[in-house]
């Protein structure tokens, strides 16, 4: 289970049309599955590269009433200053990056993967991104935000991925995660990575949701920062 809690099940997978020599790992919103992001790869695939779309176990998420559904960690509120849960943000991270090693040790090493995720995925993939030895391509963060925001830059493992490029991408009637977390997450990032390498996109009118420019922005990403490789 590539180190992930045994309560999930096997990631959605699409698989590449030829010899994958590149990875993207996306991770999916609170109370989703990755079957539907799966779905929009699929329809952007590009040959040489494998989609995997891993599903958080489930748990109780106090922001619903405690209700159990699937989630990367707990949330307690939405709003900047809302408390974090710390321990579950560092475990659920340990398992993304245990997932990476999973790939590596499959052929695919780190610098040829991109991770990212939607909302509560993209916030994961943004931490996971900033603490892992792991040198990545890129980071695609949807509608998002970066958590635990406050322990940076003194959390960042500093030089392995202080140059990798970030699309972010938020809705500009996003009622859930509002745009202004999006923009302050992208001066954040400037001030811990490369900040020319921090892209920030903003949609009009787009919910909490995605939309066709963005998977086309997202594919354009995907195909500069994972080219295929001679030997394809």
């Amino acid at each position: 289970m590539c180190g992930n809690n045994m309560s999930a099940p096997l990631p959605a997978i699409v698989p590449a049309a030829r010899k994958a020599t590149a990875a993207v790992i996306f991770l999916h919103g609170l109370g989703d599955t990755g079957h539907g992001w799966a779905e929009a790869f699929g329809g952007i695939r590009i040959p040489h590269i494998k989609y995997i779309c891993p599903h958080a176990p489930s748990m109780p998420v106090t922001l619903n009433m405690r209700m159990s559904m699937p989630s990367w960690f707990d949330i307690y509120g939405l709003s900047p200053e809302a408390e974090e849960d710390e321990a579950g943000i560092k475990r659920a991270s340990d398992n993304i990056k245990a997932m990476i090693d999973q790939e590596v040790k499959n052929g695919i090493p780190s610098h040829r993967i991109i991770l990212g995720g939607f909302s509560q995925g993209g916030a994961l993939s943004l931490y996971t991104a900033l603490t892992t030895q792991q040198k990545l391509a890129g980071v695609v963060a949807l509608s998002c935000w970066l958590p635990l925001r406050n322990a940076f830059p003194q959390a960042s493992a500093i030089g392995v991925n202080k140059d990798v490029p970030v699309l972010q991408c938020h809705g500009d009637a996003d009622p859930l995660v509002p745009l202004s977390f999006g923009s302050r997450t992208a001066e954040k990032l400037k001030t811990l990575l490369a900040p020319d390498n921090v892209t920030f996109k903003s949609y009009s009118g787009l919910p909490h949701s995605a939309c066709p420019e963005e998977m086309v922005d997202i594919k354009r990403f995907i195909e500069k920062h994972l080219p295929a490789v001679s030997d394809e």
